[in-house]
């Protein structure tokens, strides 16, 4: 599982590139020939991150742009760019996102960050690159988390403004993008897109997301990240990037992966552990929800149902 195809000529979009998972995702995507694009937020980070990667693989064909999906604006401005060009996209993954941040925090948009980053962001994101991800047959992963188990979609306050609990909103929107992962595929069967899409997790795997995210906001220092780089020296219930990045790696490149499906470790808990095939969580499976959600996101991010239908570039 751990072997990865010839991606020599395929063009790839790896969102939350400039460290962690995205980084080591990648780093191996370049290392089988892909040309990678980075979508980066902050560009000094992003040039950094490009250059570690340039001199870990020789010859890697990566290359900087700007998005933040934490603004609609910056969304559409990024798909401008890539329709502009007009080269079909060969693999999508959605991997950036924001962790529970101990107050609550709004997008440009005024979205609750994490539901307007991580899924907002990147429903708005996949739509405009629809017409490249059709005409490039493209596999489109998105990253879920396995706190999308204990999930809900709570469709009377999206946005945590009645209560907010970061955990919880976290939950919220991890189960967001695992329901849009399967709902793009059954929609590209139903309407012959030729797209691909389904949803990995990379288990308990220690990035830079516990420490960015829950310190958010906050006077002094979260003890997220001290605790599970105690975890993962322990080799207790976290693993290291190397290991974490193979379950996406696979749901995004392997021939056996397969749309609508999860993928994800197959050690206990699903904390750690080799790349498989996990059963979707019930938490994705309530009667209604798929179809409702997507509406919903449709109606935040401005998409229409006609556009996703047609494949035309969304205004």
């Amino acid at each position: 599982m751990e072997q990865v195809q010839d991606l020599r000529q395929k063009l790839v979009v790896v969102t939350g590139g400039s460290d962690g998972v995205g980084f080591a995702l990648a780093g191996r995507l370049a290392q089988a020939g892909a040309e990678v694009v980075l979508p980066v937020r902050n560009p000094v980070k992003g040039a950094a991150a490009a250059e570690r990667l340039r001199s870990q693989v020789p010859g890697a064909r990566i290359r900087l742009e700007t998005l933040d999906l934490a603004s609609l604006e910056s969304v559409a401005g990024f798909a401008t760019t890539m329709n502009g060009e007009g080269r079909p996209i060969d693999i999508l993954v959605n991997n950036a996102g924001v962790m529970a941040p101990p107050v609550r925090h709004t997008t440009s948009d005024g979205f609750e960050l994490q539901f307007g980053t991580n899924v907002i962001g990147h429903f708005a994101l996949t739509g405009r690159l629809l017409p490249l991800l059709r005409a490039g047959h493209a596999r489109v992963t998105t990253l879920t988390s396995s706190a999308a188990r204990q999930g809900r979609i709570d469709y009377d306050d999206l946005q945590g403004l009645g209560k907010y609990g970061p955990v919880r909103a976290y939950g919220q929107s991890k189960l967001g993008n695992l329901i849009f992962a399967l709902e793009l595929d059954r929609r590209s069967n139903l309407a012959g897109w030729g797209i691909v899409s389904n949803a990995a997790h990379p288990g308990t795997t220690l990035t830079n997301l516990y420490a960015s995210g829950p310190n958010l906001g906050r006077a002094k220092p979260s003890p997220h990240d001290a605790i599970m780089r105690r975890l993962a020296g322990w080799g207790l219930l976290a693993q290291t990037v190397d290991r974490g990045v193979l379950p996406v790696l696979y749901a995004a490149t392997s021939p056996e992966a397969h749309g609508g499906r999860l993928y994800g470790p197959d050690g206990l808990g699903q904390f750690t552990g080799a790349p498989t095939e996990l059963k979707v969580y019930p938490s994705a499976q309530r009667p209604g929800d798929q179809e409702r959600l997507w509406q919903v996101l449709e109606d935040l991010s401005g998409t229409t149902s006609g556009e996703w239908q047609r494949g035309d570039p969304i205004r």
